[in-house]
Parts: structure tokens; sequence; C-alpha cells
């Protein structure tokens, strides 16, 4: 893995190097092997280089004077070796092993249509000089990320992570209150929204172009997920398809020069990914299991199963369950306000593979390919009994039974209907995000002041889900939320998490079950191979039965959960109080203090679990308090300084 970053400027010019160099380095950990640096008229590019594939070759920027163009990469591309084939029949000469050349190669080429012949991982820039123009990229899924935005003296700017372009001292830095609203429903910022105005993602499976004196840039989608159905598609065909696409995709990312492992959880996914690699691997696969002192939370058991099944070379290492003291140390890695929990043992395992292993496979992407969320079952439920009645009976009836039902977070699941009254009140795509929602609707609507209402003017984080939606090339109830799960919480949250959990130890993290051409093939299975009564995952643990154990694939799910709501009502409590109380959270004017007083003594009194909220709020506080001291520590003047930068030579 990589880190870029780049400066285009809108006017002739020289860039300055020092603010350059401070984005690439602000970088350092994912890429600790190498740095480069190009200097162009009007143009800077820095990279910093994580070595996995031709380790003595593949520097970068990597330029091509004669073809009139440099580029900056960060990621793999499994199909490396196919596409240097087909470009070498066509008369072109490499002289390294490296995806990198094959990359710019095939730009030379295709230009923006070699975007459709890629497979793999990857965001990365290139800038053409006969055309003055640069070109931003990211892949089909969003596994490797890329912000962009422009400075106040009209300059491009673009980074691998949020660090990166905020080492720009002309970058905005004010909160967008949209932004912050999606964050307190979801747990994460959706892309192409960052926290700030004015800093982007740039969404998965597009691509960017802008050239100086363009008001604004050109921004292109080449890839979607297609929910084609695969017409006469039966179980028995589905299987060996299955296997056959995994075996696949699971060999292409085993390609590397360092050495390569993966995560095993002992769940049905990581543990397809191993069994997969074992049958490719001629060696023991190197695997790396997280434990925790809790059992409630702790799954190694499981994990040492499969790994005595598949013949593998085990490593574990237990954590305490209580290892909230990461708190701080996410803020410092996310740069934005981020919310899931499972973030602490991720960050372990990552840091225990590190030990082992440069490359290590995981397993997401299998829940939201294969229908294996418990919210997918109850969605599909709830559609049909939708489906039986029209809004304009429901939405009144529903809703006011939703409304005087209590919140009953203490009693038995078969008794807590009210979040299933508010369901059938909605149609489906209200229905599916209020269910993936962490805090509510009617609960950030307490939340919130008075002034800040006013900044969101009515704006709600339910305009994701529908944006999305009105895109999907399916309306069917398991499909679409399927969809909304690939364009939101898979790059939002998953792929965020292990991104920068991963790069935090300059560890590289490849996810076989996204190869996008599995992820095409499964979007064109029929709902009931996905979700086939009360089993989700159905098809796929159908074609792991011969490979993994019965109670493997069919053990209920657990999850990379930690305990929330015990520590928020014990060695976390009192940090909680003072952040919402007396801290960023508390003086940023954003919440009302009665609420969040209130919100504190219910989940203390253990009638209430505000757990999702309440960490969302410390997160925030966390996140607030970087900004304040960034902001203690910046040039007193960042608008002169960039346009002195701007006007040297």
């Amino acid at each position: 893995m990589c880190g870029l970053a780049g400066i285009v400027l809108s006017h002739p010019s020289r860039v300055d190097e020092s603010v350059l160099l401070a984005m690439r380095d602000a970088q350092l950990h994912r890429g600790p092997d190498e740095a480069g640096l190009y200097l162009g008229e009007g143009v800077g590019l820095g990279h910093r280089r994580l070595s996995i594939i031709d380790l003595s070759h593949g520097q970068q920027p990597m330029v091509d004077e004669a073809a009139g163009l440099a580029l900056i990469y960060n990621g793999e591309l499994y199909n490396f070796q196919s596409l240097r084939a087909e470009l070498e029949v066509q008369g072109v000469v490499f002289h390294s092993r490296s995806d990198t050349e094959v990359l710019l190669r095939a730009w030379q080429q295709w230009g923006e249509a070699s975007l459709t012949r890629l497979v793999g991982m990857f965001a990365f820039a290139v800038w053409d000089m006969r055309a003055r123009r640069i070109y931003l990229a990211r892949d089909q899924m969003g596994i490797k990320p890329l912000y962009y935005g422009f400075t106040c003296a009209g300059d491009l700017a673009f980074a691998s992570e949020l660090k990166g372009l905020l080492a720009h001292p002309g970058m905005e830095r004010t909160l967008d209150p949209r932004a912050l609203e999606d964050y307190l429903a979801l747990g994460y910022v959706p892309d192409p929204k960052s926290i700030y105005r004015g800093i982007f993602k740039l969404s998965p499976g597009h691509w960017l172009s802008w050239r100086a004196g363009e008001p604004q840039p050109v921004i292109r989608q080449y890839w979607d997920v297609p929910f084609h159905r695969a017409p006469d598609m039966t179980a028995d065909d589905a299987v060996v398809q299955l296997r056959g696409v995994l075996d696949v995709a699971v060999a292409s990312q085993m390609i590397a020069d360092v050495p390569l492992g993966a995560f095993l959880s002992g769940g049905v996914d990581s543990s397809a990914v191993v069994a997969s690699m074992s049958r490719a691997s001629p060696q023991p696969v190197r695997t790396c299991s997280i434990g925790f002192d809790n059992g409630e939370f702790d799954e190694t058991v499981y994990a040492r199963r499969v790994a005595q099944h598949l013949h593998t070379q085990h490593f574990e290492q237990q954590v305490s369950a209580d290892d909230y003291a990461l708190l701080d140390t996410l803020a410092a890695i996310y740069d934005e306000p981020f919310s899931d929990s499972s973030a602490l043992p991720t960050y372990r395992v990552c840091e225990l593979a590190r030990t082992q292993v440069t490359v290590a496979l995981s397993g997401d992407g299998g829940d939201e390919n294969f229908a294996g969320y418990r919210r997918y079952r109850l969605h599909a439920w709830e559609s049909g009994l939708r489906a039986r009645l029209p809004l304009a009976l429901r939405k009144p009836l529903f809703g006011w039974l939703g409304r005087i039902y209590p919140k009953a977070d203490w009693a038995p699941r078969p008794l807590r209907a009210k979040t299933t009254l508010q369901a059938l009140a909605c149609d489906d795509v209200e229905a599916y995000f209020h269910s993936v929602c962490t805090t509510s609707m009617a609960m950030r609507q307490q939340l919130y002041s008075a002034s800040f209402k006013r900044e969101l003017q009515g704006y709600s984080a339910l305009t994701v889900f529908r944006e999305h939606a009105s895109r999907a090339p399916t309306d069917h109830p398991l499909l679409l939320a399927q969809y909304l799960d690939l364009k939101t919480w898979l790059p939002g949250d998953i792929l965020t998490k292990v991104d920068r959990a991963s790069m935090a130890h300059s560890l590289e993290v490849r996810v076989p079950l996204l190869d996008h051409r599995l992820v095409e093939w499964a979007s064109s299975l029929p709902p009931g191979l996905k979700l086939k009564g009360s089993i989700g995952k159905y098809i796929f643990k159908k074609a792991l039965e011969p490979n993994l154990p019965h109670d493997v694939l069919y053990r209920t799910k657990m999850g990379f959960s930690v305990p929330l709501a015990a520590w928020l009502r014990g060695p976390l409590a009192r940090r909680a109080r003072k952040a919402l109380l007396t801290g960023a959270v508390a003086e940023c004017g954003y919440f009302e203090p009665a609420v969040l007083e209130r919100l504190l003594r219910q989940h203390a009194s253990g009638r209430r679990d505000h757990s999702a909220t309440l960490w969302k709020l410390l997160m925030l506080d966390a996140f607030l308090r970087r900004m304040q001291q960034s902001a203690a520590a910046a040039p007193a003047e960042p608008v002169q300084r960039v346009a002195a930068a701007g006007a040297g030579s």
C-alpha cells in the first residue's frame, strides 16, 4: 500500500515543495519503505511506498516524459500480468515487473477506458503533461481511499487520507453540518462527503478530471453493481460457479514478494478465504486471530478449530475486552468522526498480523454480497408485510403504534416491537435507513440545538439513501438493501475501518470477496439463494460445506464487537460525563445540554441502552479536541501563505 499527495495549481507557477512534502509525509505510515516527488509546471505529486511487488523497481512518481505522463498509485492490480501480456502484444515495452508500470502503460494506451479493464484495489492520479490535466480514479468498491478539495487560492489538492490534505495550510477546515448529521445517524461520514465543507471523497467506481481554468472538476462513474438477474440459476449451478469465482479471486490476490497471510476470526467469511488460500498454497497459510478475556466476545475457539482443520500456521493474541484506551488513538487514525467500536479489535489484529506478514487477506464483503446480516432477514419479513397494505393505511396506523409503544431496551427481544412498528409505517428505503441508524431520527432531533437545526435547513441523512436508491438497478427489497449497503456502509464504515487500522501498522489488507467480478456474479443470484428462510448466506455456506466444519458454517453470527454498554456504565462513565457535559461536545453548541444529561442518566440506570449514541459522542469529542489543537497550532495567516507560495518560482 501507499500514500498519495498532489497539488495542481490554478495558475502557471511552481508548487511550494515544502507544502507538498508536508502532505506526503503526514502519511508516512502508509508507505515507510520509499518516498518520491515530482514537480512540474503547475503541478506537484508526492508518494510514500510500502513495497509489495517488484521491490527493487516500481518507484513513484513514475514519470515518462516521452509519453507526457506522471503517475502516483496506491493499491494492487491483481490482473496486471494479463494486462501486461495484452499490452506487449500491442508492442508496448516494459522495464520492470511492477503493476505500477502496467497501470501507466494501460493509461497511455487506453486512457479512461483502461478503468473498465482493471481488477484490483486502487486509487491513483495521472498527470497529463500535454493536456495539463489531472485525472484521479478510485477502485470499483472503494477499498482504497482518495480525498480531494480546492484550496482558498483555487488550487486542487488531493491525498490518500484527510490528514494529508489538512497538512496543506490553504484547505478549508469548516465543519459540514450535513456531514455531522450523517455521522450522528450512521456512525461514519458517507461518500462523497467528508466532515469538512469543501473536502470530498472520490466515490467508488468514479474518476475525476480537472485542469486549471475550469470552474468545476468533471466526475464520471465507470462501474456500478449491476444486479442483473441470471436466468434459470439453480442452487447446484450456483454452488459450482461460486467455488470457481471464489478460488480465482483468492488466488489472484496471493501474489506478493513479501510475507503473506490472512485474518481468521472463525466466522464464515474469513474461514472461506483461508480455505481457498489453503487449496492454492503449497505451504501452510499463516493466520492471525485476536481473542478477548471476556468469553461473551471471544471467538478464538472457532478460529482455532478452523486453523486446525485447514492446517494453518496460526498466531493468536489475547487482549483485554476493556481496550478503550485506544479511543484517542482511533481519533488520530480516522481523521473524521468514526464510531464503529470494532475498530478497536481491528486495530489489534492488524498490529498482531504485522509482526508476521506484510500482506493479509480478509473476509470482508461476504455479508453484503450474500445477505448475511440479521437485518436483511428482518427487512425482508417487514417488506412482505408492507407489500400487503398500502402506505396510505400503514403510515398513520403503524406510525401511531410506533410512537406509543415503549422503547424497551431492557426487555426480551420479542417484546421490543417499537422499531418494527415504525418500519411498517415507512417505504422500503426509509425503513432500511432506520434499521441501520444507530441513533434514531427522533433522538437526533431531541439532541440538536435550535441553532444547529437552522444550519441543517431541514436536511436529513435519509437523503443519502434516497439518492442511492434513485440510481439503484433493482427495486427488490432484499437486493435494494444490499445495494444501499454496498454504496454506504461498506465503503464508509467497513473498508474505512480496515484501511486506516491496517495502514497505521503499514500492513496491506486485501479483500478477495470484494473482487468486483465476484460482486457482479453475487449480485446476479436470485434472492432465494442468498436468504433462504432464516438462513443468510445460504448458497455461500452450501458451497463451503465440503471444506469447513458444519458448526462453523451454521453457528450464530457473533461479529467483531466490544462491551460498549458495560464500559459506559463502568470505566468510561466518568470520561463520557466529562466529555458530554463540560468537554468539546458540550462547548460546540450543536447539542442540547439537558438531553445529553438525560442520555447519561438513563444509560447509567440500566433501563435504556444509549451506548451507540454515547460512543458516537465520545468519538466526536475526541475529534473536536484534535481539531481545536490543530487550529491552535496552525499558522496565523494561512491564506496569505498560500498566495505567497503560489506566486513564487
